[in-house]
């Protein structure tokens, strides 16, 4: 007597392998079966005759570090069949850090959640809770910047340094996937390469590293010359975080950038992550309004009531230019218009990319791409636009993001793995959540299972405790 049985299915495994019919038989939170299991029992069945079968995906570049401790009740990952995340990206993580006044990038987790003196209290705090969705974590070199210097405006020094690489290896121990790093922002960008390098030697050899690069715009292949180099420096598996082209002068270089990377790739381990739109997200900066067509506010501290309005919209009707009301309304967060479509489909199609959301759910007026990612990369790049078929939509979204990192028991559909599956519809799977509407839950996806249990029933969450800590196998 099997604990669940899903039958009947169309079976897309996240191999990348082509689809077949199959019935799916999970037993103590692990699949037990996979074929005709005509003859098989179970406690539950789930007919999914019609449906497709894949394992559940995996949002490899979340900011979720906080969310996992607070799940709301309408969660905008399980509602698109996500059960594992991978937090503490862009040099952020929520831990080891305590502190009343995050700096920006760090405060788009909120100014009262930094209680974490060292990362095994996070750890520790993440499984008393039992989040809702399986959780890999990163730890921030920015995190640790902030917690070792009192100076963030200079490379550290020797003493910062041996701090940081002390938090480094507390981390790992407890149970961090790898470090990851956001040069481009205030708090590390005075950070060298030699510093990054440094503060990452317990990686060496066996570690991961993922880069939220220097620069994405002018400066784009100094900045990624400059990832590859500490990877390689490190031989660490390297990611680098949403790739992406910003600007209307960097548009189409996206053939150079994958060119870079395919040769790079001959003799390091790298690959990239991408989310599905040709828009990103990230604090408010001045500097960023010349290169975008257009900007919104996600949210602000000093004017609340701002969240949501278009940034050039709201300085003309007061008067001023919008790079100074950028520098007024600080801090606050926002939505950037200045990525070009052919790089978004060129770089989401490319065999190195996974997919990642980059989603800020701690913003008033999130970018649409924390709750519609994956239907969205189901729905218009696989079925519609036909960028690439099914089987490699899915695996982008599993099974290549488990091997890359150290997921062993993830991201397929086979005898063995842990019972994460997701049945959706393919004809009718879909985003719905749009940039002035952007919490509108998917449709299409019936069921989510989380480590053999039923997550999510006919679209509605009924379970926000399935998940648990994972660890990466090196």
């Amino acid at each position: 007597m099997h604990d669940l049985l899903i039958r009947d299915a169309t079976l897309v495994d996240g191999s990348g392998g082509p689809r077949r019919r199959a019935d799916v038989a999970v037993e103590g939170g692990r699949i037990t079966a996979v074929g005709d299991l005509g003859g098989a029992a179970a406690r539950r069945v789930l007919d999914a005759a019609g449906l497709v079968v894949a394992p559940g995906f995996i949002d490899s570049h979340t900011h979720d570090d906080r969310l996992l401790l607070e799940p709301p009740l309408r969660h905008p990952k399980l509602l698109q069949g996500v059960t594992t995340v991978v937090t503490g990206n862009c040099g952020v993580s929520l831990a080891p850090l305590v502190t009343p006044s995050p700096p920006p990038p760090l405060d788009l987790m909120g100014a009262d959640a930094w209680r974490f003196a060292r990362f095994a209290d996070y750890i520790a705090a993440l499984e008393a809770e039992r989040p809702a969705v399986n959780a890999l974590p990163l730890v921030g070199h920015t995190t640790l910047r902030v917690g070792a210097m009192a100076d963030l405006d200079r490379a550290a020094n020797d003493a910062e340094i041996a701090r940081m690489q002390a938090a480094l290896a507390e981390a790992l121990a407890a149970g961090a996937a790898g470090l990851s790093t956001g040069v481009y922002y205030p708090p590390a960008r005075a950070a060298t390469t030699a510093e990054l390098v440094a503060v990452g030697r317990p990686l060496a050899g066996h570690g991961l590293v993922t880069m939220h690069i220097r620069d994405e715009a002018d400066a784009i292949d100094a900045a990624m010359a400059e990832a590859l180099a500490v990877g390689r420096a490190l031989d660490v598996d390297l990611v680098l975080s949403h790739h992406k082209l910003m600007g209307r002068a960097q548009h189409g270089r996206s053939r150079e950038t994958l060119a870079m990377l395919e040769r790079a790739a001959a003799t390091q381990r790298v690959c990239i992550d991408c989310y599905p739109y040709a828009a990103s997200s990230t604090v408010l900066l001045p500097e960023r309004v010349a290169m975008s067509t257009d900007v919104q506010i996600t949210w602000c501290h000093n004017e609340p009531a701002v969240a949501g309005r278009r940034l050039r919209e709201l300085a003309a009707d007061r008067g001023v230019a919008p790079e100074e009301l950028a520098a007024r309304l600080q801090p606050a967060g926002a939505i950037y218009f200045a990525m070009d479509e052919g790089d978004v489909e060129r770089i989401l199609a490319h065999p190195l990319a996974m997919v990642g959301s980059d989603g800020l759910p701690h913003d008033v007026q999130p970018h649409p791409r924390l709750w519609g990612s994956f239907p969205r990369v189901l729905a218009h790049y696989a079925r519609e636009r036909r960028l690439f078929d099914l089987e490699t939509a899915v695996h982008k979204m599993t099974g290549l993001t488990a091997r890359r990192f150290g997921l062993v028991d993830r991201g397929l559909v086979a005898p063995g793995g842990c019972a994460d599956l997701v049945p959706f519809d393919a004809d009718r799977v879909q985003d719905r959540a749009r940039f002035d509407d952007p919490r509108a839950a998917p449709e299409g996806i019936p069921w989510v299972v989380v480590n053999g249990r039923v997550a999510v029933e006919q679209g509605e969450v009924v379970d926000l405790h399935a998940g648990r800590v994972l660890r990466r196998v090196h």
